[in-house]
Parts: C-alpha cells; sequence; structure tokens
C-alpha cells in the first residue's frame, strides 16, 4: 500500500497544478478588459492611485511633476492590477525617464501594506473625530501632526520619541539632522522647523511615525558613503528610490569566490553603522536576504530596507553617562525556528557606546550555519572548499560571532572574520588575475 502513496502524491500536485494554472486562466478572463487598460494607461498619473489626494496625509510631493508628466511608468507586470494580491509589499519596478539622460530603473514604494496604510488613515480619524471614517485632509490639521505650527523653532526628542525606531532614542543633534535634510522641501538645508510649510511639517511628522525608510536615507544618504539606496523623492503614497540590484538571496549559490566577496561587504557594513567618524550608530532590527542587494555593476551590497533602524547618539551617551553606559553590550543569541530572527534590547542600544547588534545580526540571520531563509539553511557560507573546511577556522569565527562562547567573544571575532574574509577575497582575486 505505502508504494502507491508516492504516486497519489504525484496526481495530486498535478491536479493542484492544473488547478492553478485553471484558476490563472479565468482570473486572465475575468479580467481581459482591465489588462488592456492597463496596458494601456499610466496608472501613476492618478492621482487618487498615488494617493495624492490624500496630502498632506502622504510621504511628499517633490516628484509629482515627474509623475504627473509621465516620466516614471510602471514595468510590464507591475501594470497589471489584479497581480497586486501577490504584492504584499507594495514594491513595484518602474521607468523613469529624462528627456537628455534617458531612461532607468527605479523602485517604487507605498510604504506599507494596504492593511497599514488603512490602519493609519483611522487612527488619524479617531484622533480627530473618534470615528474611523472621515475627512482626511481637514482631520490631519486636528492631530499631533499639525501642533509644531509656525511658532515652534526645533523638532525635539520629547515630541516624537518613540514614534518609530528611527526615533526610538533621538537626540537633538539627530533630529536637526532629520529636518536638514529633509528632502520633500525647496527650502532644505535648515534645521529650524520653522523653515517648513505646514504641510511640509505634517508631511515629515507622518513619515516618522509611519515609516521612517525615507528619513533615514535622506539623512544618511549613499552620496556620503552611508550603505543605503538614494532616495529620489516622492509623490502622495508613492516613494521612489535609486534600483540597486538583485536581492541578496540571489547569490546564495553564486561561486564561492563572490560569496565570499559578499560577506566581507556584509561584515563592512556592520562595523560602519556600528562605528563611524559621526558617531552615530546605526542598528538593523530586521536582517534578512530581502533587505540586501547588490549592484550589477560594482558588486556593491547595500541595504534596500531600511524601515527599522534604530539610531543612537554615542555622543549624547557619554555625555549623559546613563547606567552602564561604557559596559559593553553583548546580543543574546537565541537557536530559533523562524526566519530572520533577531534577540536584542532596543534599551539597551539606546543606552551603550559599545555594541556588538550589527555583527550579530550579520553573522545569525546572513553568515553562519543558523541562518535560515524560504526553508533553507546553511548561510551565504554554506559548503566552503575543502581546504577552508579543513582548516575550519572560518566556521570556529562564524559560530563565535553568532553565538559566542567567550565574554566578548563576538567582538574579537566580529574583527578576526572581517581580516579573514578579507584575505580569503584577496587570494581569490590574485588568483583570478593570474589565470
Amino acid at each position: 500500500m505505502m508504494r502507491f502513496l508516492p504516486l497519489k502524491l504525484g496526481r495530486l500536485f498535478r491536479c493542484l497544478k492544473l488547478l492553478l494554472v485553471v484558476g490563472l486562466f479565468v482570473i486572465l478572463l475575468m479580467n481581459t478588459h482591465n489588462l488592456f487598460a492597463s496596458f494601456q494607461k499610466n496608472e501613476l498619473m492618478d492621482r487618487r492611485f498615488i494617493n495624492l489626494n490624500k496630502c498632506p496625509a502622504c510621504f511628499g510631493t517633490s516628484w509629482c511633476r515627474k509623475f504627473m508628466n509621465g516620466q516614471v511608468s510602471f514595468e510590464s507586470w507591475g501594470r497589471l492590477r489584479f497581480l497586486d494580491v501577490f504584492n504584499v509589499k507594495n514594491v513595484y519596478f518602474a521607468q523613469y525617464g529624462e528627456p537628455r539622460e534617458g531612461t532607468r530603473r527605479v523602485v517604487l514604494k507605498r510604504l506599507g501594506s494596504n492593511q497599514e496604510l488603512a490602519d493609519i488613515d483611522q487612527k488619524i480619524c479617531k484622533r480627530a473625530t473618534g470615528r474611523p471614517r472621515c475627512d482626511l485632509i481637514q482631520a490631519m490639521y486636528k492631530t499631533e501632526f499639525s501642533r509644531l505650527n509656525g511658532d515652534v523653532r526645533l523638532l525635539t526628542p520629547e515630541v516624537v520619541e518613540g514614534w518609530s525606531d528611527l526615533v526610538h532614542c533621538p537626540s537633538q543633534r539627530l533630529l536637526d539632522r532629520v529636518v536638514r535634510r529633509y528632502a520633500e522641501t525647496k527650502d532644505s538645508g535648515s534645521f529650524l522647523l520653522k523653515n517648513l510649510k505646514d504641510t511640509e511639517r505634517m508631511q515629515l511628522l507622518m513619515t516618522l511615525a509611519f515609516n521612517p525608510e525615507p528619513l533615514v536615507l535622506q539623512s544618511f544618504p549613499s552620496d556620503e558613503g552611508w550603505p543605503f539606496a538614494k532616495y529620489l523623492g516622492a509623490c502622495g503614497r508613492v516613494v521612489a528610490v535609486n534600483y540597486v540590484g538583485e536581492e541578496l538571496w540571489s547569490f546564495y549559490n553564486a561561486p564561492w569566490e563572490k560569496r565570499v566577496d559578499l560577506a566581507r561587504q556584509l561584515m563592512d557594513i556592520a562595523e560602519q553603522l556600528t562605528n563611524n567618524d559621526f558617531e552615530f550608530a546605526l542598528y538593523l532590527l530586521d536582517v534578512s536576504f530581502d533587505n540586501f542587494a547588490v549592484g550589477p555593476r560594482d558588486g556593491k551590497v547595500i541595504v534596500v530596507d531600511a524601515e527599522n533602524v534604530l539610531v543612537a547618539d554615542k555622543k549624547l551617551i557619554k555625555q549623559n553617562k546613563p547606567e552602564n553606559y561604557d559596559v559593553w553590550y553583548e546580543s543574546r543569541f537565541e537557536d530559533c525556528d523562524k526566519e530572520a530572527c533577531l534577540s536584542f534590547s532596543k534599551e539597551s542600544l539606546c543606552n551603550r557606546v559599545t555594541v556588538d547588534h550589527n555583527y550579530y545580526a550579520i553573522c545569525q540571520n546572513l553568515l553562519s550555519r543558523y541562518a535560515t531563509w524560504r526553508g533553507t539553511t546553511g548561510g551565504l557560507l554554506h559548503h566552503p572548499p575543502t581546504h577552508i573546511a579543513k582548516d575550519e577556522q572560518l566556521e570556529a569565527l562564524l559560530d563565535e560571532c553568532t553565538n559566542p562562547k567567550k565574554r566578548y567573544g563576538r567582538f574579537t571575532a566580529a574583527k578576526e572574520l572581517r581580516d579573514y574574509l578579507t584575505q580569503l577575497a584577496a587570494a581569490s582575486s590574485s588568483s583570478a588575475t593570474a589565470r
């Protein structure tokens, strides 16, 4: 009887595949009119589609002229609205064209799911009127987003503390940086909040509360060497960022030399975000293969999802000297059965000068044997060449970086791992040149 079980399972699997194909075909037939209309119409020129009609309860307007002029358009499948049901994150690929520069690929984000966007509308309405539905534009002027009127000089920590990861423990220095580099205003460059228009202030505060990713990209721009995607602009509730390349997961089975180079870059990112001349520590709270991408030409690794980045001001910590501020903080390893899980204390990240969180996050969720993603385990450095596997140094460093056995062992292991990966990458480059 057991012999027939695989056959039955095989038939069941084929039947399910057939049903899926038939289902998709039926959906296509039912949406034939919409299908042709989608390819003929540029919906990014529709004010309602991009939620421009909801401003100032939106993320900005700096790119609206480009949207309205038809300079931004969805790529092929992105034009099919019935496929949006599979696009839970509301991230789209599009083409952006300039008359003299030609077209290039960009990424469009709504910064949340449809349900999350609907929830923020309800919250605004309830705070303003007590009802879940209302005139959103009028309601914005009755919420905390409008309290900072033209008479308020600065955006201060006590106003926005805890609104999102970016401002979980904000310093005045950080908030001045956010306001001064705010890209959704023509008069950027001043840290004075009063220099912004009322609508610009509300858009800034809503972005800070709902999804601060655009503000992270603006405050720590790629043009200055920060490892984030370049922010381009916004229109309504659609934000445009530069297309970086394929996601890191696409390189999971790349040649060993390529994976070593990517791993080295990831450890360099962990170091840069932890220790830099600006004395801002940027801690990555959501680390997965989907949140990084690799440039097709330069092979550079970039963070492409910066929603969950906690920024701690080391200067302020040293100045205020909270309890145990100078005691090194070690993140606690947890061997969970979920994908991309991390253990951390936001309060400790905010109150310690020396923290190993970024090393821990990169090692556990991307590089080591504990890394799990899409049902696959083993990390980016899986199956090393025989001579490296026999040496066991790589495995030992990855284990100590993920689950340290010695006190402060992760700090030492992270440094040694960076050096070791740099040596391996250099050796691979030399051998390739010799060939």
